[in-house]
């Protein structure tokens, strides 16, 4: 799930035009944008303006103001909910979430595309092993775009947002190429750039961030993705619209690669 974070790539040395087999991405609709902002955003302001409304509930009760129509009444007694809920989220459940399967070292090391945000304002790490070798776990991570092998993550869901993709369940030696500069299609009318590739390695989208497949030894592997957003309205955005829904959609993204790569069923 691409969080769309401006950031600054190094200079291409291929024309993102003059990429062979570029994707040509059609022009967005009105209806694209309703579709992808009511199913990627639509939870999280809901969300959002219950905590809001928890808030501002009990700091009215705090000044001793009394609600005076029913609706304001029946919300009394849930507002608690909103903000315990906001306050747990912000003590336990963000940390954990922000660094999901990852070691210290992983967390703390710099990995490809770091360089891309370099004073972020906020950094999540997620890992998984995966009981494969790094010959069985690149090949999947190299074919993921909506007009190859999909993300692997809730299909259903990002086809609700208008993706029309589908995940791939085999390995195609015709979507393993790449070249810098390229855009990966994340729906017919959007992409992301291709910031970074090496083969067996890393693969690092711009407005997204980095997947790294590492050897733990010759039979096992860690897949490592990392995102970093800007400080500023990039963050504030982030935070507030982004941030759950992207962990969710990528948790998965991992789980399914490391499925389908310890599944070991490579054949097309």
């Amino acid at each position: 799930m691409a969080i769309d974070t401006p950031v600054r790539a190094e200079p291409e040395t291929t024309p993102r035009s003059a990429v062979v087999g570029a994707p040509s991405l059609r022009a967005p609709t009105k209806m694209d944008a309703v579709r992808a902002f009511g199913t990627v955003y639509g939870p999280s302001v809901l969300l959002d303006l219950f905590v809001a409304a928890s808030v501002a509930a009990l700091a009215r009760r705090a000044l001793g103001w009394r609600p005076d129509c029913a609706v304001a009444r029946l919300f009394q007694p849930i507002a608690g909910l909103g903000v315990g809920s906001a306050v747990a989220y912000l003590a336990a459940i963000r940390p954990w979430l922000r660094r999901w399967g990852s070691t210290d070292e992983e967390v703390a090391r710099a990995l490809p595309g770091d360089e891309l945000v370099p004073d972020p304002a906020i950094v999540s790490t997620w890992s998984v092993k995966i009981d494969a070798p790094v010959e069985e776990v690149w090949p999947w991570l190299a074919q993921i775009g909506q007009d190859r092998g999909g993300f692997y993550s809730y299909a259903w869901l990002e086809n609700l947002a208008g993706c029309e993709l589908r995940n791939a369940d085999q390995v195609h030696p015709e979507w393993q190429g790449r070249t810098v500069g390229e855009v990966v299609p994340l729906h017919p009318a959007h992409g992301l750039p291709l910031a970074y590739f090496e083969p067996g390695h890393a693969l690092v989208l711009e407005g997204w961030g980095a997947f790294v497949v590492e050897a733990s030894d010759a039979r096992r592997t860690r897949l490592i993705s990392r995102t970093r957003v800007r400080t500023g309205w990039s963050a504030i955005s982030y935070a507030l619209l982004m941030e759950i829904p992207h962990f969710v959609m990528q948790r998965k993204m991992l789980l399914e690669i490391k499925e389908r790569a310890e599944r070991g069923d490579r054949s097309t």
